[in-house]
């Protein structure tokens, strides 16, 4: 089977994003070659470009499905495919749900995105959400998946002292993590700030490296003390099943299908959007695994099935299906629902 996966490549840190770049990669132990189309380009008219470009770019070859991911990159793939090929729609959050700028407050703008992904439903063969939550935005049922991404387990592992490269520099500090951007609205840092500044945490020192590389984040999931992750909204954030993979602590707000993920590991804690509570989250997972030693957060995602190669063969269920034309709405089972 070959796959053509369309995505966004105007990240100006990364390209292709990491999880996409190795969600393909994982697909070749399935027997699938992927190439990649990185779509170059700003709002609506840029990807309507780049569908055209596609089309010439098509020219002459053969694929068997097309793989967008974001709703964008759907439509792209859409004009690009015609009725040629048939195309699978990863949605992502963002074009589901819209950006989020705070509690409950959904950038105007992005509400776009929202509209087309709705819009977009007729005209794709398969639609892979990664959340219940982002499922909810996708009314063709009979053509819906819920598939999280999968963990790559031999990158994102418990390393031992003697394996850690020494990112962090030793302050004598409790050191907690957030790997998200300080300037994005939806990834909330105000609150990890707040959270590290409430009395009791003196000794916690907040730890923002943003930009890294990927190939970096294992490491330091494996030097600090504890994952904080404040955002107003996600689906199935990765670095949260990464962080589990690596045995670090988590304290997150409970969005998207993170409850699920972190079940009932000990020092793995959701919280809400006031400081106070967060930090006290922070302080019951220090205290776990001050007692304990880090988590048993890795064999959670073994349980799960969120390891890359059973992510792999969902999701070349899905381009099975979509190729031989026959739709049937796969319904994740109850356990795997976000009880919140």
């Amino acid at each position: 089977m070959r796959v053509l996966f369309v995505c966004s490549g105007n990240n100006k840190d990364f390209g292709i994003v990491p999880f996409i770049k190795d969600q393909g990669e994982s697909l070749k132990s399935e027997g699938v070659t992927v190439d990649y189309y990185p779509v170059v380009g700003k709002g609506l008219m840029g990807y309507v470009k780049a569908g055209f470009r596609l089309r010439r770019f098509l020219h002459g070859k053969q694929y068997d499905l097309i793989h967008a991911h974001f709703t964008y990159c759907g439509w792209t793939a859409l004009i690009g495919a015609g009725r040629k090929i048939p195309v699978v729609l990863s949605l992502m959050g963002t074009d589901a749900n819209g950006e989020y700028k705070g509690n409950n407050k959904v950038v105007l703008k992005s509400k776009l995105s929202s509209l087309l992904t709705w819009l977009i439903q007729p005209f794709v063969s398969a639609i892979i959400s990664k959340s219940v939550n982002i499922s909810a935005s996708v009314y063709r049922r009979q053509k819906s998946f819920i598939i999280p991404n999968g963990v790559d387990l031999q990158k994102f592992k418990p390393l031992s002292p003697e394996e850690r490269n020494g990112h962090l520099v030793a302050s004598g500090k409790i050191k907690a993590l957030f790997l998200g951007s300080r300037t994005k609205a939806g990834k909330n840092f105000p609150l990890a700030q707040a959270a590290v500044q409430q009395p009791g945490l003196e000794h916690v020192e907040l730890i923002a490296p943003y930009p890294v590389t990927h190939e970096d984040i294992p490491w330091y999931l494996n030097e600090v003390d504890v994952l904080l992750f404040p955002s107003f909204m996600e689906g199935s954030p990765n670095v949260i099943k990464e962080a589990m993979a690596c045995n670090c602590p988590i304290v997150s707000t409970d969005v998207g299908d993170v409850k699920w993920v972190l079940g009932d590991t000990p020092g793995c804690y959701t919280a809400s959007f006031d400081p106070k509570d967060f930090a006290e989250k922070i302080t019951l997972a220090l205290h776990v695994t001050g007692a304990n030693g880090r988590t048993n957060g890795r064999q959670r995602i073994i349980d799960l099935g969120l390891d890359m190669d059973t992510v792999a063969k969902r999701i070349v269920d899905v381009y099975k299906k979509s190729i031989a034309g026959s739709y049937e709405y796969s319904c994740v089972p109850e356990s795997h629902v976000n009880p919140a």
